[in-house]
């Protein structure tokens, strides 16, 4: 759950860095600075997606583990 924290608070952080910096470097248009960090804001909402969904195939994958029954010895 810590590194979903980690993970998802570093992304926000670079998104949101990535985006002060177009706003400020950028010699674009309005129309094409919108664009610009709608793609961006689309490409950092789907590798969140893309963790959470690998977490969620790891933690299930400990789960069904953790459901088999224990071998005696």
């Amino acid at each position: 759950m810590n590194r979903v924290i980690s993970f998802l608070s570093g992304a926000l952080m670079g998104g949101l860095v990535g985006v002060t910096l177009a706003l400020l470097l950028t010699p674009a248009s309005g129309e094409e600075l919108r664009t610009k960090m709608q793609n961006q804001v689309n490409q950092i909402q789907a590798e969140i997606k893309s963790a959470a969904q690998s977490r969620r195939e790891e933690l299930e994958e400990q789960l069904a583990n953790l459901r088999k029954p224990q071998k005696s010895a």
